[in-house]
């Protein structure tokens, strides 16, 4: 039995498919034009009477696509407002299919007005209702951003990715692509180099549990993962050295040396760094590595590796000779750990010692946890202790009588 749906020009799919088709044949003259246009709407006003919704929108796409440089910006984001409506007719499948189609549509060429296609997939993204289609529209406004270089435009939407990850559902392959593509969209942000690295290690960490087979997909972003940290001058703790994707490097015949250089920056002291430089250099700048920023780096590396083995107090001397520098550069180094977080201390010229409360630790792995524990055990003794003399205070403070306290005179 068929079904009327009636339709007219007040249809906003229709009155799009018109103002989009006699723009597209405007220059080829009424006689052409006309006949043109007639058909193109009676096409779309088939696809609304049959449902055929996602013909609706591949026919309005590519009419869409024939005028993108003709029309205004707000022109083309009412066009394409309309045409992500038709995905809100839809039950899953079907939605998935026109989103599909309009986002494949919007990012082929990232390069012409990129902001503005950004904006129309963020519209059609909050037009879905099914987590799948709202992913995939999702991965191609990443890739978008990334290819139309405008990716500070969707950098703010990382924040709610925890919240994204629950709506969405995915499984262990697409969070790596999602990881890996948003490692990317920050790295080439060029100012989130932390958040980079932080996302590209979540990356990594997914392929925990897998076979070596598997493990050995993520090989270059493990090698590139430790070459970020090692050239961060910021960055000085990491867990990169507890994830198999990148412990699998050490014995690999190609970049055992990439994980022995992250096992020194983690592990080891200035002059572990300055031995394998030596007989490395050749491979520190085919990475980019300069070697005065690594110096830096892991001067104060086996600064604070002082702090936490000298029990509380580093004679300056022995930063002298550590950190290989002279005299009265040992105070300035012990500025420069203060001031990058990394301990907090006081220098007793007098003594010629600094004396350390806090040191940060390059990795946290069963040594510090048991470190941890000892330290939390003594404080939660010494409380008890105090506790125990206050209430001790208080009970012969109340069994004093009246006027018969000590009397100063």
């Amino acid at each position: 039995m068929t079904t009327v749906v009636p339709t007219s020009e007040d249809d906003p799919a229709l009155a799009v498919v018109r103002f989009t088709s006699e723009l597209a044949w405007a220059d080829a003259g009424p006689e052409v034009a006309e006949p043109q246009v007639t058909r193109l709407c009676m096409e779309a006003q088939e696809c609304i009477v049959m449902g055929r919704w996602l013909d609706l929108a591949s026919l309005m796409l590519t009419s869409a696509d024939l005028v993108f440089s003709k029309v205004s910006d707000k022109d083309l984001e009412c066009i394409f407002t309309v045409i992500c409506n038709l995905a809100s007719k839809l039950e899953n499948l079907d939605e998935f299919e026109v989103a599909k189609l309009v986002s494949t549509k919007i990012t082929q060429q990232p390069n012409d007005k990129p902001a503005l296609r950004l904006k129309i997939l963020f519209n059609l993204y909050n037009l879905l209702g099914s987590p799948d289609s709202r992913f995939f529209v999702y991965m191609q406004a990443l890739n978008l951003a990334l290819n139309g270089k405008v990716v500070d435009h969707i950098i703010p939407s990382f924040k709610k990715i925890d919240f994204f990850l629950k709506e969405w559902n995915i499984g262990v392959k697409d969070q790596r692509n999602l990881f890996l593509t948003i490692a990317n969209v920050l790295k080439e942000s060029k100012s989130s180099g932390k958040d980079s690295f932080k996302f590209l290690t979540k990356y990594l960490a997914t392929f925990s549990g897998e076979d070596s087979y598997i493990i050995s997909e993520a090989k270059e972003e493990a090698v590139r993962s430790v070459i970020e940290f090692v050239k961060a001058p910021d960055m000085f703790q990491c867990d990169l050295l507890d994830i198999p994707a990148v412990a699998q490097l050490e014995k690999d015949s190609k970049y055992a040396l990439v994980y022995q250089l992250l096992k020194i920056f983690l592990t080891q002291k200035l002059d572990a760094y300055l031995e394998f430089q030596a007989a490395n250099s050749t491979l520190m700048k085919s990475y980019g590595l300069v070697h005065e920023d690594c110096i830096t780096k892991m001067r104060l590396i086996s600064l604070v590796d002082l702090g936490l083995n000298e029990s509380g107090q580093i004679p300056y001397a022995l930063i002298k000779d550590t950190l290989r520098i002279n005299d009265d550069e040992v105070e300035l180094w012990v500025v420069k750990a203060i001031t990058a977080k990394l301990m907090d201390c006081k220098m007793d010229q007098m003594n010629q010692v600094v004396i350390v409360s806090r040191c940060s630790e390059h990795i946290f792995g069963p040594h510090q946890w048991l470190s941890l524990r000892s330290k939390l055990e003594t404080w939660r003794g010494n409380v008890a202790s105090l506790i125990s003399t206050i209430q001790a205070n208080k009970v012969i403070e109340v069994g004093i009588p009246a006027g018969q306290g000590t009397t100063i005179r």
